[in-house]
């Protein structure tokens, strides 16, 4: 019998964990250099050393947990191809959900022990090919924390039933119920408010964009303080966790919509957000936070390793009421 929403989610928490342990347990065993070595290209980003520990854990934990007794389409990082069925020998048409994944999401920081990271899992039920990021149903996201922390957060959410959260103590191996709370800031300033700007590539436009939304936001010459603080924190996840924290009220990653502009003065798009990056937005949106695009419509794009993917994330509506439309003006205003 395949299983519930419920029963993927318990399995899905327990593949985590053991993802978690063993990423941790390499990076207490090998140097920076170890994990960061072995870059290759791969579907939507490249590959470390310490992908590779996280992807075999996901995968063979999904096999074994899931897969076992659930037909499933598993779409992500360090998936075959981008995407396989599970159990082998299935037809796509014949599995029931659509899992897409990521092992890693804040590679860099992690291999360096600058940042945690985050495993990602998002489940919708298997629409096809045309099965998208609106369609998730599950969401799932799991912390990897630094080798010096003891503590480490655990997100997931069912749609509809709310978002919930744990926070685990690696040394009682027990975890702690706590309740998430976005900020209910009505103005950016005094808090984090970020335009992503992670990678090189557009830099210039993407610095244009802020400064020039600060601007707006904070009226003219009041931005002279440093009253709008900023975190390049380089993975989607992480910005959705400050977003579902409280720690940030505002976060844009409009990348791909540079494109037209980065090519015709011959330059080359920086790296951009895929969807598994995003595939836990759920659980933001279930704690009340505001995940869109730019002009407030859904990020709808398909469960898939290569679609370039812009977002936009709001604390609270408040906030999304304030600063949409000097955002959508700024945008067209530096980019047109």
């Amino acid at each position: 019998m395949a299983l519930s929403l419920q029963e993927l989610l318990q399995a899905i928490r327990e593949v985590h964990d053991d993802v978690r342990q063993q990423v941790i347990a390499a990076c207490e065993s090998h140097t920076f250099e170890e994990l960061c070595g072995e870059a290759t290209a791969a579907a939507g980003d490249t590959v470390y050393a310490i992908d590779r520990v996280a992807e075999g854990a996901l995968l063979a934990g999904i096999e074994t947990k899931i897969a076992a007794n659930t037909p499933v389409v598993l779409i992500g990082e360090g998936v075959p191809d981008g995407q396989i069925v599970l159990p082998k020998g299935i037809k796509e048409a014949d599995a029931k959900w659509r899992m897409i994944v990521d092992p890693i999401d804040g590679t860099r920081g992690l291999m360096f022990q600058k940042r945690s990271a985050w495993i990602l899992t998002g489940v919708a039920k298997n629409l096809g090919p045309g099965t998208s990021l609106s369609d998730i149903e599950l969401a799932v996201q799991t912390e990897l924390p630094l080798v010096k922390q003891h503590l480490c957060d655990n997100f997931w959410a069912i749609q509809g039933q709310g978002a919930h959260a744990e926070r685990f103590d690696r040394f009682t191996n027990k975890a702690k119920p706590f309740h998430l709370q976005p900020s209910t800031a009505t103005q950016v300033a005094h808090g984090y408010a970020t335009v992503c700007n992670f990678f090189a590539g557009g830099r210039d436009l993407l610095g244009a964009i802020a400064d020039e939304l600060s601007h707006r936001l904070l009226g003219g010459n009041q931005q002279s303080e440093a009253r709008v603080f900023e975190d390049q924190y380089a993975s989607t996840a992480g910005q959705i966790a400050g977003l579902m924290l409280g720690q940030d009220r505002f976060v844009a990653d409009v990348r791909p919509l540079l494109a037209d502009a980065v090519k015709k003065r011959g330059g080359t798009l920086a790296h951009c957000c895929h969807p598994y990056d995003l595939c836990t937005k759920l659980i933001a949106e279930e704690a009340g936070v505001s995940v869109c695009l730019p002009d407030g419509q859904p990020v709808d794009v398909p469960l898939d390793t290569h679609t370039d993917v812009t977002w936009v994330g709001y604390a609270n509506g408040n906030l999304q009421t304030l600063i949409e439309p000097v955002l959508i003006a700024v945008l067209r205003d530096i980019l047109d």
